[in-house]
């Protein structure tokens, strides 16, 4: 029974401590970046359950508001090769293992 409570305890210890989004790559200017970090963590948190909903927030938002042709990508354990133009590209981790990756491209 000590041993099921402790590993709860690690499990809820590991979800706290990658709650905080990590940005592994961005070429965006400060400003951009930090909304667009907001705009992932906001809809990846409404949408917990439902990536393509998370995804279709985040890309519609992005369209309002920098203009048209953003794409976006979430989801676990995914490869990807893509071509952005410069200055507008976002690729980070948000609750451990949940990647989000947002490009624009015309």
């Amino acid at each position: 029974m000590e041993e099921a409570e402790e590993e709860k305890k690690d499990e809820a210890d590991y979800k706290r401590l990658h709650s905080f989004p990590l940005i592994r790559h961005s070429d965006m200017p400060e400003e951009m970046r930090i909304e667009t970090m907001e705009l992932c963590v906001t809809a990846c948190e409404k949408h917990a359950t439902n990536n393509e909903s998370a995804a279709k927030m985040i890309k519609e938002t992005m369209d309002k508001r920098f203009g048209s042709s953003w794409h976006v990508v979430i989801g676990e354990g995914f490869g990807f090769e893509i071509t952005h133009e410069v200055k507008n590209l976002l690729y980070m981790f948000f609750g451990g293992s949940l990647a989000v990756c947002v490009w624009k491209c015309s």
